[in-house]
């Protein structure tokens, strides 16, 4: 392994220590790809812990743009997580557009506006967690990956709304809800009350429907998950910790709004080769 792919490697170990182990459970010669990817939305993910103002979030968000979009001149970036993505994207033909679409998402999470709907949630997740599952599969079989482009969308759901409940404290903490507005409404409260005081029954309402709304794009996913070929189940294995993500959760939906609940390693593990194993 090259210096550059052990930095790309040791950026996913430790910002998503879960897709991390995901990959090992990849073919050795399309782990680095794989890695390749997931380091770049740890990066994007990232951003907004990493400045001040949404305004240089954006240019660093259009930095990537034109990396990406520009990457067909072959010149290295002197970046690395950036250099190592290029050479994905050349190697399995990624379509760029998947990129952009990821990367004008990804601006919503700069700024403080409150998700509008529940549409508009679904649509930012199968535009980032969807659209990486979907890159994820391409790459690892690409005549296969584009017939179950919709079970990425339902799998890319499950797992960002779970990921967005986990992370409720922070998000609370930085004036940010991605809690659509409308859901908070039939739950009896709204955004700025939800991150002003997070208590409360009508809070607890809202939690319990994302938290219902990820379960049904999980359901979603496993009616078809039994057709997924083995070749591209790895691109799907992180899934298999939303379940037992949910299941802290549910049972102490008052307790997630304020402490992220944490899953032990070794359930985690298990979780991940029993699945590896058998898949859904």
């Amino acid at each position: 392994m090259t210096d550059e792919a052990k930095l790309v490697a040791e950026r996913v170990r430790d910002a998503d220590y879960d897709r991390y182990l995901s990959v090992l459970y990849a073919p050795p010669d399309r782990r680095e790809a794989l890695l390749s990817l997931y380091a770049f939305n740890a990066e994007i993910a990232g951003i907004r812990d990493k400045v001040r103002e949404a305004l240089p979030g954006e240019v660093r968000l259009q930095w990537w743009r034109d990396v990406i979009a520009g990457h067909a001149a072959g010149a290295a970036t002197g970046h690395p997580l950036a250099d190592a993505l290029i050479h994905t994207i050349d190697r399995h033909n990624l379509p760029i557009a998947a990129f952009d679409n990821y990367l004008e998402a990804r601006i919503f999470g700069l700024y403080d506006d409150p998700m509008p709907s529940r549409t508009d949630l679904e649509g930012y997740c199968g535009e980032t967690a969807g659209a990486l599952i979907q890159l994820a599969a391409m790459v690892l079989d690409a005549n296969a990956a584009p017939d179950f482009a919709a079970l990425a969308g339902h799998a890319g759901c499950a797992q960002a709304i779970t990921g967005i409940l986990r992370l409720l404290p922070l998000h609370r903490a930085r004036g940010q809800c991605y809690v659509p507005r409308d859901i908070l409404a039939a739950a009896g409260t709204t955004p700025e009350e939800f991150i002003a005081a997070g208590a409360g029954a009508a809070a607890e309402r809202a939690v319990a429907a994302m938290i219902a709304l990820a379960q049904e794009h999980l359901s979603a996913f496993v009616v078809r998950a039994g057709a997924l070929p083995e070749t591209l189940r790895p691109a799907f294995l992180p899934l298999a910790l939303v379940p037992v993500h949910l299941a802290v959760l549910s049972r102490d939906p008052k307790k997630a709004i304020a402490h992220t609940g944490n899953v032990p390693a070794w359930k985690r593990h298990w979780s991940l080769l029993r699945t590896a194993s058998r898949g859904w």
